[in-house]
């Protein structure tokens, strides 16, 4: 990665320049160091809020990240960061495996750790542009050249400053094309963080609404019904298995996974993401038939049935496309096939959260059996109808859930390729 004085003279230039600067001289290379200045003033006896940096969230207390403030002796050497200032963590992430740089936007000032490499840009560029590459794993591209297997220190990175420090970060001579790409970029940012609210506001009123819809614990009528079925009486108690049927996932090994993803489509927990299934990426592709139980339709729920963590065991996802190719799901997963749509809601209520929590509870091993679900009681309207004016109301939420989500991905996407326009590769440099 090493990058002598010469190279940062040679200029480069982006496939997508806006017309009023298509003229303008070709973008400097300089190294991180040449355009900012290291942060290394400590507390002492200030007292700021301790914090840490959450991959793809930003900056949090260490409070509400850790659940308590894990300073302790080593307060008084964190780093004084203000509003405006950067921070790179030396944590990996699935998202930042090389670790990731966030700016200082949700606080005045803090105390950041003293792992952190923090530094704020000179006043010759415009810090709003550098936001982009730090976004975009720019710096982790250059960064894993250094990193070798194992190289990791405390559980950080063992990346130095002067590696980070010596990242290379192509810019415009002109001040006002920063500006220009900046302003362009946080436009699709503010679109997006809409999408994204819009997503939150409408799963918090979904949650809200299945809580008035469906009885309360101790309770065999929902606090909210439609005014056709107000005089329909008591709700009656059925089980899991009076709605539909189980099927346990299909149990293969390593030497049955594909290389060429031939054979059957396999899911695991991993892709039950949300509530959505995720189809497109950790998809394991093995040479082993199943069962026509086993195979997965439009509208069958796949559950995670065991896992590490008990917080996962019990999450679920409905197949709600078309496929064309065969699909399973792994041992560790089952298939619950409803009769009607109402069904699939019952796994999304307090109860059935509830009911995981204690199935799970005290076990040394996360693990549901089909037998548990089969046998969980929830209370259900009698009438088919009633149920069907339900799910009708839930699923037209899901379909705004859904709607917002993939203009999430399509803005996310759009910011992704721009992206790849506005910012010069590397890659096509030539010394």
């Amino acid at each position: 990665m090493k990058t002598n004085e010469k190279d940062t003279k040679q200029g480069v230039v982006p496939a997508l320049r806006f017309p009023e600067f298509r003229k303008n001289e070709e973008w400097n290379i300089p190294h991180l160091r040449q355009i900012s200045t290291r942060i290394i003033t400590r507390v002492g006896n200030s007292k700021l809020l301790p914090v840490s940096i959450s991959a793809g969230v930003g900056f949090l207390p260490q409070t509400e990240k850790f659940g308590r403030d894990i300073s302790g002796e080593q307060y008084r050497n964190y780093i004084i960061l203000n509003r405006g200032e950067f921070a790179y963590n030396k944590g990996n992430s699935k998202k930042y495996p090389q670790g990731c740089v966030c700016r200082l936007e949700e606080f005045d000032r803090v105390a950041a750790p003293n792992t952190f490499l923090c530094f704020r840009f000179n006043d010759n560029v415009i810090p709003d542009f550098f936001k982009g590459y730090f976004d975009s794993n720019y710096h982790g591209k250059q960064l894993q050249n250094v990193i070798t297997s194992g190289a990791r220190s405390n559980g950080l990175l063992n990346i130095s400053a002067d590696e980070f420090f010596n990242i290379i970060l192509p810019t415009p001579k002109d001040k006002e094309e920063q500006q220009k790409i900046a302003e362009c970029l946080s436009s699709i940012d503010a679109l997006i963080k809409a999408a994204e609210n819009k997503i939150d506001e409408l799963k918090a009123h979904k949650k809200g609404l299945m809580q008035q819809l469906f009885p309360a614990e101790g309770k065999s009528v929902p606090a909210l019904r439609f005014p056709e079925f107000q005089n329909a009486g008591e709700w009656k108690p059925y089980k899991l298995n009076d709605f539909g049927s189980f099927f346990r996932g299909l149990t293969y090994s390593t030497a049955d996974v594909s290389n060429d993803n031939d054979g059957i489509g396999v899911l695991r927990s991993t892709n039950i993401q949300n509530n959505r299934l995720i189809l497109d990426k950790d998809l394991v592709f093995v040479n082993k038939t199943c069962t026509s139980e086993q195979r997965l339709q439009k509208g069958d729920v796949v559950i995670c049935m065991s896992n590490g963590s008990k917080a996962l065991v019990g999450k679920n996802a409905e197949l709600d496309q078309d496929i064309s190719y065969n699909l399973t799901v792994g041992a560790f997963c089952s298939i619950f096939r409803p009769k009607n749509v109402f069904a699939k809601y019952l796994l999304q209520t307090d109860s059935y959260t509830k009911f995981v929590a204690l199935a799970i509870g005290g076990g040394n091993i996360n693990n549901l059996k089909n037998s548990d679900l089969e046998n969980f009681v929830q209370f259900a309207p009698a009438k088919s109808e009633e149920q069907q004016k339900i799910a009708d109301c839930l699923s037209s939420i899901d379909n705004l859930i859904i709607a917002q989500t993939n203009r999430l991905e399509a803005l996310k996407a759009h910011k992704k390729g721009l992206m790849q326009q506005l910012f010069p590769n590397l890659n096509n440099h030539k010394e």
